[in-house]
C-alpha cells in the first residue's frame, strides 16, 4: 500500500498502441533527437488540446519539453535555476522533492504546512514569505499535494505567485496528480493564472500517475518563457536522455483515447477514498485522516496510537502491510503514514481488516 502506482491495468487503447508498436520490431531513437526533424508534432498537439480542454490553458507546442520523469525534471530545475543557491519546499512532501537540494548541490530550504484540527492543511503565508531568503532562487510547489492531498484554490495559487514574483523566485510546479481530483475540486495550473506568472514558472505533468504508466518514463515540462527554456535545456544538455520510445506511444494513446477510462477510474477511487475515511473514523479512533481532495494517497496521523518505534516496521510485522513512513516526508511527517488506496475494493477491505487485527 505504499508506492504511488495503481493496481489497475492501463486503458485498453494504450495497451493496443503499445502492442502495435512492439509488433513493428525495430526500436530505434525517436525522431526529434540530435537535430533530426521533429516527428512528435501530433503528440504535442494532443497535449496542447488537452490543456485547453481541461484547464482552459492556452500553451504553444514549442513550450513542451519531454523528460524521462518528473523527479528528473525537478532536479533539472534545481540545477538550472537554484544551484548553488536555495531551493524552497513545503513539508511534509514527496521525498525526492524534499531532497532535491541535496541531490543537486543547492541549499535546501523548508517551510512546514499547517495542519488543522480536522486533518486538513493550509499555508501560513507569513511563514512562507519568511522562509524566502536572499538566496532563494526556486520554489517547488506540489499541487495536488503529495502526501497531504490538498488541491490548492485559485486564491492560494495567486498568493504563491504574488510572493514569488515579488521576490524574483522561479516556480517549479509539480502537477503530476492534476487529473486525479474528486467531486467539488478543480485543478488550476498556476502558470495559467496570467502571462507574468507563466513567464516565471516551469510546470511538470505526466500521464504516469493518471493512466498507470510510470515504468514507461515519460513526462512533460511546460516552459512558456524563452529565457527559462534556455536555462532548463542547458542543464539538461548531455546529461538527461530523450524519453522512452514506448512512453511516447503510451502518452499519445492515453491523452487521445483514455478519458472514458479515467472518468470511470475517478468514480471508483472516490468510492475507495470514502470507504477508507469511514472506516478510519469508525474503527480507528486513535488515527486521524484529513480530507483527500486529490491523488489516491491518504495521509494518516498515528501519533495517538501509542505505537512505539518505527511505524513502517510495526505495520509490516504486525499486519503484513507496507506503508510509507511519514518521517521520510520531512518536518511534520513523524507519526504519520502514507496509504495508497489506488487498488481493488477487495484489497482495500483486506488491508483495513489486517489493520484492525494488528491493533487488537
Amino acid at each position: 500500500m505504499w508506492v504511488a502506482d495503481m493496481d489497475f491495468p492501463s486503458p485498453q487503447p494504450v495497451i493496443q498502441a503499445l502492442v502495435e508498436r512492439a509488433q513493428h520490431g525495430v526500436f530505434g531513437y525517436p525522431r526529434g533527437l540530435y537535430g533530426l526533424p521533429d516527428e512528435l508534432t501530433e503528440l504535442r498537439q494532443v497535449v496542447v488540446e488537452r490543456l485547453a480542454r481541461q484547464y482552459n490553458w492556452q500553451v504553444e507546442p514549442e513550450a513542451l519539453f519531454f523528460i524521462p520523469g518528473v523527479v528528473t525534471a525537478v532536479n533539472l530545475a534545481s540545477l538550472a535555476f537554484a544551484c548553488p543557491d536555495g531551493i524552497l519546499v513545503q513539508t511534509p512532501v514527496y521525498p525526492p522533492i524534499l531532497i532535491a537540494g541535496r541531490t543537486t548541490g543547492a541549499i535546501s530550504q523548508e517551510m512546514e504546512l499547517t495542519r488543522l484540527a480536522d486533518g486538513s492543511y493550509i499555508v501560513d503565508w507569513d511563514r512562507f514569505e519568511a522562509a524566502i531568503t536572499s538566496n532563494t532562487r526556486l520554489f517547488v510547489l506540489c499541487n495536488p499535494h503529495n502526501p497531504v492531498g490538498r488541491v490548492f484554490r485559485r486564491d492560494e495559487l495567486e498568493r504563491f505567485a504574488e510572493i514569488c514574483l515579488r521576490h524574483r523566485v522561479v516556480i517549479c510546479s509539480d502537477e503530476i496528480h492534476c487529473d486525479l481530483l474528486y467531486s467539488g475540486h478543480r485543478h488550476i495550473p498556476i502558470a495559467s493564472l496570467d502571462a507574468e506568472i507563466a513567464a516565471q514558472t516551469v510546470t511538470l505533468i505526466a500521464p504516469s500517475k493518471t493512466f498507470n504508466l510510470a515504468g514507461l518514463q515519460f513526462s512533460i515540462a511546460i516552459i512558456q518563457s524563452e529565457v527559462l527554456r534556455k536555462q532548463f535545456l542547458a542543464a539538461r544538455k548531455g546529461v538527461v536522455p530523450w524519453v522512452n520510445l514506448m512512453g511516447i506511444v503510451a502518452a499519445k494513446a492515453a491523452y487521445s483515447a483514455g478519458q472514458d477510462w479515467l472518468d470511470q477510474l475517478l468514480i471508483y477511487l472516490e468510492g475507495n477514498r470514502d470507504l477508507l475515511h469511514k472506516s478510519i473514523a469508525q474503527d480507528f479512533p486513535l488515527i486521524g485522516m484529513g480530507p483527500v481532495e486529490g491523488t489516491y494517497l491518504a495521509w494518516l496521523d498515528c501519533r495517538k496510537t501509542g505505537i512505539e518505534g518505527n511505524l513502517y516496521q510495526f505495520f509490516l510485522d504486525k499486519a503484513r502491510l507496507a506503508f510509507n513512513d511519514g518521517a521520510t516526508f520531512g518536518k511534520g511527517g513523524d507519526g504519520f503514514i502514507r496509504f495508497n488506496f489506488g487498488c481493488s475494493r477487495n484489497l482495500l477491505e483486506e488491508t483495513l481488516l489486517r489493520m484492525k487485527q494488528a491493533f487488537r
